[in-house]
């Protein structure tokens, strides 16, 4: 399995697993930092994702800093596989995973991970290739 497909397989693979802020376990649930472990955990990358944040907070530098010193690749066009920093409104940050169709995320709202086609709804900071292609 490349890369790409080991990251949206995992990110599918949690379709439907219940929200749970700082979940970081897919049987008790994830938030978007937990999703976006679980992708990097696919792709053999090991290390904490951040934990004990708000929902309305965040540094968008210092995420970036910390993904760059995971060692993945930045990416000037987002494409399936890449973890994607978002902004969905001011002072939020949040992660989603790209998909062929859209991209896999957290939902707080729905209280669950849900895969949303279409176009990226929010603004996006930036995207880290976790494998070179």
């Amino acid at each position: 399995m490349s890369g790409e497909a080991a990251a949206v397989a995992a990110a599918r693979n949690a379709v439907g697993v219940h929200f749970r802020l700082h979940g970081r376990d897919p049987a008790e649930g994830l938030d978007c930092g937990g999703l976006a472990a679980l992708a990097l955990r696919a792709e053999g990358y090991a290390g904490e994702v951040p934990s004990g944040y708000a929902l309305r907070s965040g540094d968008a530098a210092l995420v970036s800093a910390r993904l760059d010193a995971l060692g993945l690749m930045r990416a000037s066009e987002a494409r399936a596989g890449d973890l994607l920093l978002c902004q969905p409104g001011p002072g939020q940050l949040h992660f989603a995973i790209r998909d062929a169709d859209g991209v896999i995320h957290a939902d707080a709202m729905l209280r669950r991970v849900v895969a949303r086609p279409g176009p990226i709804p929010w603004r996006v900071i930036g995207a880290w290739r976790m494998r070179a292609c």
